[in-house]
């Protein structure tokens, strides 16, 4: 099974199937104030296990952690935004702060080269969008991501619990291990639970990226 920029979740499990989309960014404001008019819009235990040392994914953190750069944005914000909010209400309240994770969550996919439905159900997955989740093993924040690589790349002053921080390190480790798998997303997701060799884990991300977060426009 390989990954590519607009895989088929249920698809991806069993045979190579996927759509290629272009890198894709969209600005907060002033998408904020159209969702609104429109009026759409706890610590858990995480199932993430321990993500391993890898020289050249601390290369590579220490090289895109403080990368700023913008794409131009080649989507319907409008619409992708408003969906998603909707979708994401049963897992995080606010509006305001529904519409500020996803414009993080769609930027920091599309900075990293990953689906940002993909990156929605890791979260539900890690962290079921609690930002202050500790597994126990220690992972931190929405995507779960070790405080080793904090220290790793030099970088120790981070907040895990700071949700662009979480996802600028997600991201990127995730992106990692997909390359690291040549695409295959059983064997990347594996990589990134800490589970290599199980299948559990990509199936449950997997799952909860087709039934919740899966888009095909």
């Amino acid at each position: 099974m390989s990954y590519s920029k607009r895989t088929t979740p249920g698809l991806a499990l069993a045979n190579s199937s996927a759509c290629n989309k272009g890198e894709r960014h969209l600005s907060l404001s002033p998408l904020l104030c159209f969702a609104f008019l429109i009026s759409l819009f706890s610590s858990i235990n995480s199932l993430a296990g321990q993500q391993l040392f890898d020289a050249e994914l601390r290369d590579l953190l220490k090289n895109t952690i403080t990368d700023n750069q913008s794409f131009a944005d080649r989507y319907d914000a409008e619409v992708w935004l408003v969906d998603m909010s909707t979708r994401l209400e049963k897992f995080v309240k606010s509006p305001k702060q529904r519409l500020e994770w996803l414009e993080l969550i769609h930027r920091e996919a599309n900075r990293a080269g990953v689906e940002p439905e993909l990156v929605l159900a890791v979260i539900e997955i890690e962290s079921h969008f609690n930002r202050f989740a500790i597994s126990r093993v220690g992972a931190q924040g929405l995507m779960q991501v070790m405080p080793f690589w904090k220290k790793e790349i030099g970088r120790s002053e981070d907040n895990l619990t700071q949700v662009q921080t979480n996802l600028r390190y997600g991201c990127t480790i995730l992106k990692h291990y997909i390359d690291k798998e040549k695409g295959n997303l059983t064997r990347a997701l594996a990589r990134y639970n800490g589970s290599l060799g199980k299948t559990w884990y990509p199936e449950k991300v997997m799952n909860a990226w087709e039934k919740n977060w899966f888009v095909n426009y």
